[in-house]
């Protein structure tokens, strides 16, 4: 009994100090890991500092850089403001000029002030909002029976719209017609129909697809001018999803992509007084200007 109390009591005192140095080897570890993980901790505070400050200096010279930017666009600006004029001056003195516009994405007034100060007349500008929508039924019901057709289907009808919008700019005939097609919403005009005009400018390009109709409405506008000799001059804003100007091309019209740009207004200006081309900053285009003589 004496034997076995004392093995018990050296088992309990082996267990405890088994714990006590199990609990001391432990905190030895803990301290290490602690130590290993504060380490880790400190080096990664200072890549992120490194990280953050490179950052910060790659924002100061990107700042520096646009600053820079905006400072030689002004200039840009500036110089175009002043020179423009100069380059332009008189050279469309005389002419008359329908403006036609087969898909509305926001008209810029800023290039058709550029026509006028080269001295041209705009004598009218119809504007195709949108498009135009020709699915429903109804619609193309009332504008068949308006119009005297026998043909109800899409592509007719934008091709009869086409044809409507050449008989008013050439002779002013039918603004009842056109009249009752700004009052469907799909277009609306300005000025004096019927004025003889010395050349046409089809605006054209697209920000949808689904607003696509160049071959039913650009061509046959273009062809029906072209047809009574008067030049046709297709143009397109730079930003546009959808470029006509391959389409426009076929018909060996004058092209200019760019039309919303300075040079591309100067081109126009060159192309209408006798320099035609194609002009711009796509692919389709030959030159960015004709040359200046």
């Amino acid at each position: 009994m004496i034997i076995d109390l004392k093995y018990h009591i050296a088992s309990l005192v082996a267990v405890f100090l088994a714990l006590g140095i199990g609990i001391l080897i432990g905190n030895n570890f803990s301290a290490v890991g602690n130590e290993i993980m504060v380490q880790q901790q400190k080096q990664m505070i200072d890549k992120l500092e490194r990280d953050f400050d490179q950052i910060r200096d790659e924002n100061k010279k990107v700042q520096h850089q646009i600053s820079e930017f905006k400072n030689a666009i002004n200039v840009h600006k500036q110089f175009e403001k002043q020179i423009v004029p100069q380059l332009v001056y008189g050279k469309l003195q005389g002419y008359n000029i329908a403006i036609i516009e087969t898909n509305n994405y926001g008209f810029h007034e800023d290039w058709m002030n550029t026509l006028k100060a080269a001295g041209a007349n705009i004598t009218s500008i119809t504007t195709v909002l949108g498009g135009f929508d020709l699915s429903d039924s109804k619609i193309r019901e009332k504008i068949a029976t308006k119009l005297l057709l026998t043909s109800k289907e899409e592509d007719d009808l934008t091709r009869a719209i086409a044809q409507e919008i050449n008989v008013a700019v050439m002779t002013g005939q039918n603004l009842e017609n056109l009249q009752f097609l700004e009052g469907l919403g799909f277009l609306k005009k300005v000025g004096n129909y019927g004025t003889p005009v010395n050349a046409v400018i089809v605006v054209g390009g697209s920000q949808d697809e689904k607003t696509v109709k160049v071959k039913n409405l650009d061509i046959p506008i273009m062809k029906y001018f072209l047809d009574h000799n008067i030049p046709v001059y297709g143009v397109e804003h730079t930003d546009v999803e959808i470029s006509y100007m391959k389409e426009y091309q076929k018909l060996k019209v004058a092209t200019i992509d760019n039309v919303d740009m300075v040079p591309g207004q100067v081109a126009l200006i060159r192309a209408i007084s006798g320099y035609p081309g194609d002009y711009g900053v796509k692919t389709t285009a030959k030159e960015l200007l004709p040359a200046l003589h």
